[in-house]
């Protein structure tokens, strides 16, 4: 029987009644398991790109598990064929690690954690005895990455920072799927999948995980409840509001801040670490832009600004500390390597920039230098961009040639489809959409702005012009626009360091402005308008 099987990228030799786990075993492909292939911990996922046909039919394990997505200790090859699959649990090759605190964050250090000779402190109540370091950890869960930053509490050093992507896509690629995926099934499947790959990752830092004390975790409003175990039905439904919400406005609780013992979530930090969620702003606008309020230092901000944090769910900022307007935008993951033919995340072999030559010869430059896998954000802006440049595709998202699909590298079969153009174009539409109407509600232009922050992982890297020309951002010349990579991550990590600070956050959130897109009439207009591929305009208000 002839089996073809490529794991991660690896091809390895396998046989009738092999598992995908004892397979990726062979090509040397670390495979997360707590339970050692019995199928309980439900952590060795796989994502079946190719080749379905030739496994087993699903077992009880498995019974969860929808669309291209299996147990790879369950799953075993029964006929023939070729097989294509990856794990879930890939470590991201670009993180942001520089710079625990955002320069105007005070200096000294504020951790609710302290030693008093042996005792380790915190909130000034004993919670263990120990001579070992005193250290922390910042959380940002995305919709599809997980960042993780150890923090040494005592001077404020990053030790070691950690990404992997969000083993809850399985439920689906967007937060109104996990919220439907949550509420229709029983056993917090999302939250023990998410925490067991937490759990991994936690041991897998230089450092004992006992001397781990505080975790502060951001994050979307339903990353953050479902990571903490609350029902998020209630997100998914008008007023869309975290039950944390519905508690305020009750009178039940005074901020929407989360606090609980590591042990009840079952992680390998000291089990009287305290996990901290922060505040949530309002709505979809979650603890990740209340984070990013923290990296920017809006409270002592007197400029006017705006960020845009891009992501699958792209959260908009703009004010200063006067006033403060906020929205989210339900972009989708198109531009993070989602719904998009050759699309994939910042992983070693991704394609990242892009350049057409004047014989219409794409010349690709990839993550490690490895063969191309597919096409990551920044690679997505550059090929979109080239595309326009050399007319190759028109502004209304067109191929020149007949809708043919335009081939990156011929041989491994990475291409750009008019389709993935047009799931591209609408992930643009919404976040553009979402920055006009802010902006507009709050009664500025674009050209009004002092700095334009442009934050996310692949934000990071992406080529300015290439994302100007493509309507992307707004046309705003260099010196306004400050790429500050993951803002979210950075937040965190500074409220794990200051106590004050945290407290003046969960102030701060409850006097933001929440902008709600869907209800405003010029939606439609401007996201029509954003989803062609062209510069936008920065005096919109006064033409």
């Amino acid at each position: 029987m002839s089996v073809t099987l490529n794991i991660d990228s690896t091809s390895v030799p396998a046989s009738r009644g092999e598992t995908l786990f004892e397979c990726a075993e062979k090509a040397g492909v670390h495979v997360p398991t707590s339970c050692f292939k019995q199928g309980k911990c439900r952590e060795c996922l796989v994502e079946v790109l190719s080749g379905m046909e030739c496994l087993s039919a699903h077992t009880p394990e498995e019974l969860h598990l929808q669309g291209a997505y299996r147990l790879s200790c369950r799953a075993r090859i029964e006929s023939a064929g070729d097989i294509r699959c990856v794990m879930l649990k890939r470590e991201a090759l670009r993180v942001e690690d520089s710079g625990a605190l955002h320069p105007s964050a005070g200096g000294s250090l504020d951790s609710a954690i302290r030693r008093n000779g042996r005792q380790i402190l915190l909130d000034g109540n004993v919670i263990a005895e120990a001579s070992g370091p005193l250290h922390g950890l910042a959380v940002d869960i995305g919709t599809t990455t997980v960042v993780m930053r150890l923090l040494d509490l005592e001077t404020g050093q990053i030790v070691a920072t950690q990404s992997f992507e969000n083993p809850q896509r399985f439920g689906g690629s967007d937060v109104m799927a996990r919220i439907r995926y949550d509420s229709e099934n029983k056993g917090r499947l999302l939250q023990r999948t998410l925490l067991g790959y937490m759990s991994h990752a936690i041991e897998a830092f230089p450092c004992n995980p006992q001397t781990i004390y505080e975790m502060v975790v951001a994050g979307n409003a339903t990353m953050r409840d479902l990571f903490f175990g609350l029902p998020v039905h209630s997100i998914g439904q008008r007023p869309y509001r975290s039950i944390t919400e519905h508690d305020v406005l009750e009178g039940h609780r005074t901020s929407t801040a989360l606090a609980i013992e590591a042990k009840l979530l079952r992680l390998p930090t000291h089990p009287k670490a305290r996990v901290y969620g922060m505040p949530l702003v309002s709505g979809h606008v979650g603890a990740d832009a209340a984070a990013c309020l923290l990296a920017i230092d809006m409270a002592r901000e007197d400029r006017t600004v705006a960020l845009m944090d891009i992501g699958t769910n792209t959260e908009l900022l703009v004010g200063n500390r006067h006033r403060i307007f906020a929205a989210s935008c339900p972009a989708g993951p198109a531009f993070e390597g989602g719904g998009v033919t050759c699309g994939a995340a910042a992983f070693a072999g991704a394609i990242e920039h892009v350049h057409i030559g004047d014989d219409g010869t794409p010349f690709i430059e990839t993550i490690g230098g490895k063969s191309p896998t597919g096409i990551c954000g920044s690679g997505l802006i550059d090929i979109l961009s080239e595309l326009l440049r050399t007319g190759c595709m028109n502004s209304l998202g067109r191929f020149e040639q007949s809708g043919s699909p335009f081939e990156l590298d011929r041989k491994r079969g990475v291409i750009l489809t008019e389709n993935d153009v047009s799931q591209l174009a609408q992930a643009k539409g919404a976040n553009l959409a979402g920055v006009h109407i802010t902006l507009a509600q709050y009664g500025i232009d674009f050209d009004q702005l002092d700095v334009f922050y442009l934050a996310g992982g692949f934000a990071k890297h992406i080529d300015l012009n290439a994302a100007r020309r493509i309507g992307l951002i707004p046309n705003l010349p260099d010196e306004k626009i400050q790429r500050i990579g993951n803002a979210s991550i950075e937040g965190a990590a500074i409220a794990l360091q200051s106590v004050a600070r945290r407290r003046k956050l969960e102030a701060m959130v409850q006097n933001v402005t929440h902008v709600e897109l869907e209800t405003d009439p010029r939606f439609f207009d401007y996201f029509v308008e954003a989803c062609q591929y062209r510069p936008v305009k920065t005096n919109v208000l006064q033409s």
